[in-house]
């Protein structure tokens, strides 16, 4: 496929908001930032480059694990996915949005550690009995 995939490593800009859409999916919206540093030779100190913020966009299984993963406003994170670049309009001015459809959410290794807890896959004996 020819998509744009991309790896952002950046912090939670503000707390994930999740929802359950009508069709029961579960769907969480991640806002990140990131600020690119650059080294300045002539002053010899690193300079903080212009901010930039996307929206990492997560369902099923992957919202409800950020959400019990306690990411929140601060929290380092690495996020990859599909990038989706889109327009808008909002109060007569077109802007720029960018989402990435998030494969996988994580903490940021290099900034702390974090403990790893697998989700068990349901079997048949953890559902319900189907009716006959």
């Amino acid at each position: 496929m020819n998509e744009a995939h991309a790896t952002v490593i950046g912090w939670a800009a503000a707390d994930p908001a999740y929802a359950v859409t009508a069709s029961g999916v579960p769907f969480l919206s991640l806002r990140i930032g990131c600020t690119p540093r650059r080294y300045d030779r002539e002053t010899g100190e690193w300079v903080d480059q212009e901010t930039q913020f996307m929206t990492a966009i997560c369902r099923r299984a992957l919202a409800d694990n950020v959400r019990a993963s306690q990411i929140g406003r601060g929290t380092p994170v690495v996020v990859t996915g599909r990038l989706r670049v889109r327009q808008y309009e909002r109060d007569g001015q077109w802007r720029t949005a960018v989402d990435i459809e998030a494969a996988t959410v994580g903490h940021d290794l290099s900034r702390g550690t974090a403990e790893f807890t697998p989700m068990r896959k349901a079997t048949l004996t953890d559902r319900e009995p189907r009716a006959a």
